[in-house]
């Protein structure tokens, strides 16, 4: 069938994936650079890149909800709430990049000592922390940009530019970390320069581009009470969702760093390739927030909700793939890394242990990611984050790592459980379709 519902989420999910396939990839590459400074670098990074971690996925959550309200007024023809939606959301994100530049930059050197004790990790996470507080308006106003380009089904575009950034980043990388070409050797802080000029020539692309796409907008801020009270509704619980269980990934990191650097690095080696493999799945979330989205929009209900079907078993297909293959090939991953072998053979456990989590957590993603936030109730959001982060993550992490000291493997997998009580509850939430919506 001609431009069939599974040619339709491709053209979407692919670049989608790509795009975050490709900044995981440089990611690890990243990784690997800085992990031949040893471990106390590596987990210098792991910890100088929380604050933007937090960041990254509350801006994430703003960019979710301009997704939704732009794909909907697509759907409905509504260009002038197009414009209202994008002025509003940009607004927002910049507020939030503020507030948290100037907590990052001010109080750098206290936001360290907050997960390890390791006097050599600190003395690396402090100033990494302050440079890299610099991209995050950067960051925040490109990723709004990035999800309009993607409602007007340009979604190659911002795959172009993120290979351009990504490439840059990564050759500075090579280059500042190392001491290359008349530079002097900067390790981790060479790293967060070359992040910060790799966001700097994102934005300007991106700028550039969205000109292009959507032509130039007039901002405007002139909502009504009921606009304004939607927006309110909808913004507040992803948000505060967001924020929550991103507090919640930090607790986790405490716990890991007070179990020891080892450990701490063991984790750090593991998450660009958590990231890449999500980032491979992850264009099925952004498929469903605008494909489903755009039916709710045109109040095809039936069609949302048979095709949400069809999108959950997309992801559970391609879950269970990378799963077999990062099983298959996690112990050659670590031996890029110059590490002790204990520390190699944590992160080889880990990663076995993440691939047995991948389809619950492609899964959630794909629910509460896309789907279920995409009619605007983004409570359910919340209280599905809130209570798989605050009511059963965060307390196995702490009973199992702090109280019980288990291995940090065991640790992981346990608190891990939260992913299994959220897609429980999301299923419960998507069979009653108490999320169908649409915006006024």
């Amino acid at each position: 069938m001609k431009n069939s519902f599974f040619e339709r989420t491709m053209k979407i999910a692919v670049p989608v994936s790509l795009q975050a396939m490709l900044q995981s990839s440089f990611s690890i590459i990243d990784q690997i650079m800085v992990g031949q400074l040893g471990e106390a670098k590596i987990a210098a990074v792991e910890i100088g890149g929380k604050p933007g971690f937090v960041f990254n996925f509350v801006t994430g959550a703003v960019a979710a909800i301009a997704g939704v309200m732009v794909s909907q007024y697509i759907g409905k023809k509504d260009e002038e709430s197009v414009e209202k939606s994008i002025s509003l959301n940009i607004l927002t994100v910049s507020i939030i990049a503020s507030l948290f530049f100037i907590i990052c930059f001010v109080f750098s050197g206290s936001i360290g000592g907050i997960f390890t004790n390791d006097i050599r990790v600190l003395k690396e996470a402090t100033p990494y922390i302050r440079i890299m507080s610099l991209t995050f308006l950067l960051s925040g106003v490109g990723t709004i940009l990035a999800v309009v380009i993607r409602c007007r089904d340009k979604a190659k575009y911002p795959l172009y530019i993120s290979f351009v950034s990504a490439l840059v980043n990564t050759f500075l990388n090579w280059v500042l970390i190392f001491g290359h070409f008349g530079f002097s050797k900067m390790g981790v802080k060479g790293a967060a320069y070359a992040s910060l000029i790799g966001q700097i020539i994102n934005i300007a692309l991106m700028i550039l581009v969205f000109l292009k796409v959507n032509g130039k907008i007039h901002f405007s801020l002139k909502l009504d009470k009921i606009e304004k009270r939607q927006y309110i509704f909808m913004l507040l619980p992803i948000v505060t969702s967001e924020f929550l269980w991103t507090i919640g990934q930090n607790v986790n990191t405490y716990i890991y760093g007070h179990m020891g650097t080892k450990e701490l690095a063991g984790m750090a080696m593991t998450g660009p390739v958590q990231g890449l493999l999500i980032g491979m799945l992850s264009g099925l979330a952004q498929a469903a927030g605008i494909l489903i989205g755009k039916r709710l929009g045109e109040k095809e209900y039936d069609k949302a909700y048979k095709e949400s079907i069809w999108l959950c078993l997309y992801g559970l297909a391609g879950s269970l793939i990378l799963s077999i293959m990062l099983i298959l090939l996690s112990n050659r991953y670590v031996k890029f890394f110059n590490v002790e072998k204990d520390v190699r053979s944590i992160g080889t456990m880990l990663l076995i242990t993440f691939a047995i989590l991948i389809p619950v957590k492609v899964e959630n993603m794909i629910m509460g990611g896309g789907i279920l936030r995409s009619g605007g109730k983004t409570k359910y959001i919340m209280y599905i984050d809130v209570i798989g982060t605050w009511l059963v993550g965060v307390p196995l992490g702490l009973i199992t790592g702090v109280v019980l000291k288990m291995p940090i493997v065991w640790v992981y997998f346990i608190l891990s459980q939260e992913e299994m009580v959220r897609l429980i509850i999301s299923i419960v939430l998507f069979k009653k379709r108490k999320w169908i919506n649409t915006l006024k």
